[in-house]
């Protein structure tokens, strides 16, 4: 039951599924989740490693930065069913609509390097 109860708890919290559905779109750092959000650095570090450990992000270290990325879900299949379930939900979301157009606008060395 613990892996469900992880999945849903990752799930529960509004940034945590907007971070999930900018994933969808676009691998990012730290730094570009934070300016798409508008949240702290700490508070963007928290929401990504309950989604980490729900097993719905993955990321790797390019230099400085860790960039993440949505898992392929193969670790847990409630993370799986969520992110395919997820990827067809919300999209025609204001604020998520406006995230997506913003998104294409997050410079990461503009961001990252202030």
């Amino acid at each position: 039951m613990k892996p469900f109860i992880r999945t849903m708890k990752a799930l529960s919290d509004p940034n945590r599924v907007r971070i999930i559905k900018v994933l969808e779109n676009k691998e990012l750092c730290v730094c570009e989740v934070q300016n798409l959000l508008g949240l702290a650095q700490s508070t963007v570090s928290k929401h990504m490693k309950l989604l980490e450990e729900a097993g719905l992000v993955d990321f790797r270290k390019d230099g400085s930065w860790i960039i993440y990325q949505l898992t392929d879900g193969e670790e847990s299949t409630y993370a799986k069913v969520m992110l395919s379930n997820l990827s067809a939900w919300l999209n025609d979301d204001p604020q998520l609509h406006e995230m997506m157009t913003k998104m294409s606008q997050v410079d990461q060395e503009r961001i990252c390097a202030a």
